[in-house]
């Protein structure tokens, strides 16, 4: 019964557990040290343990590093964002967050003791993490403006919040570094939600021709769109480096194109090196084509 105990504990932790909870579960100091000695336990960080082999999966690091801080303790700031898969952690090196009375210190590890709020903490994938919001909050204070555009739509993307929702969450957190910055970034009027850095790279260039707010991840013709402006019947795609590479994707593509010029829509595409290399070019061509459309309108 205590074994089944202790493996269940084991398989929810991504194959690591603490000193402390095997005492929480019967095991007495003397088997901990033979568990130690036999290698069935093999230390990760001070009083945690890899269960039956050493090599970890990337939660069960994550794992470790909030079991060395204490029962209290939760993934936080860069490490909190790549569990959530909206940013990257910083180089070997874990973040936790412990309560402000609690002092934790260990190598690799990242503590910031801070007044957790219930709200603040959740788990995900097993792993007690700061919640996605709050995460967000914590990368404000550190991202570029384009880096943390690109968590929030990441977030989005994955369901795990979406800009109209995390504007109303802010109003209701208390006054903390990043509130603001987040804030103003989300009611910025030319914040638009969008999937990739390609993508806002282009907004400005839309912009500067003269084009107004497009609508964006919006399905036409059984199709998902970058950006759309229904006004003008004109559809913009920005084809990246991975994604439209293959010939096979490039066929899609065209297939694509020409169901749009079917139901009487303006398809254009630019490509990577044109909107990062060329934007006077970018800008020519659509202010050119919206030219023509709006004149067309006209008529």
């Amino acid at each position: 019964m205590l074994h089944s105990m202790i493996w269940r504990q084991i398989r929810q932790q991504h194959g690591v557990i603490a000193r402390w909870q095997l005492l929480d579960l019967g095991l007495s100091p003397n088997a901990i040290k033979v568990r130690i000695a036999n290698g069935r336990l093999h230390p990760v960080f001070r009083g945690v343990y890899a269960v039956g082999r050493p090599q970890l999966t990337q939660e069960g690091w994550w794992m470790a590093a909030v079991l060395a801080c204490g029962p209290n303790a939760v993934l936080s700031h860069s490490s909190a964002a790549a569990l959530w898969g909206i940013g990257k952690p910083r180089a070997r090196l874990i973040e936790v967050s412990v309560p402000l009375n609690e002092r934790r210190r260990g190598p690799c590890l990242v503590v910031h003791r801070r007044q957790l709020a219930e709200a603040d903490v959740t788990r995900h994938l097993g792993i007690p993490v700061i919640a996605v919001v709050p995460t967000l909050v914590d990368l404000a204070t550190r991202l570029s403006r384009d880096s943390l555009e690109a968590a929030i739509s990441e977030a989005d993307k994955r369901d795990l919040t979406d800009p109209e929702a995390l504007r109303g969450a802010l109003d209701e957190l208390p006054r903390r570094p990043g509130v603001g910055i987040l804030r103003t970034t989300l009611d910025r009027r030319t914040f638009q939600v969008t999937d990739s850095w390609l993508e806002r790279r282009f907004l400005p260039i839309a912009r500067r021709a003269g084009l107004g707010r497009p609508e964006t991840r919006r399905y036409e013709n059984e199709a998902r769109v970058d950006f759309y402006w229904p006004a003008l019947g004109l559809i913009v795609e920005t084809d990246g480096l991975r994604y439209h590479r293959t010939p096979a994707q490039q066929a899609r593509d065209r297939l694509r194109d020409q169901r749009h010029m079917v139901a009487g829509l303006t398809p254009l595409r630019f490509t990577y090196e044109q909107i990062r290399y060329e934007p006077e070019h970018v800008q020519a061509i659509l202010e050119a084509v919206v030219a023509r459309l709006r004149a067309r309108i006209a008529i």
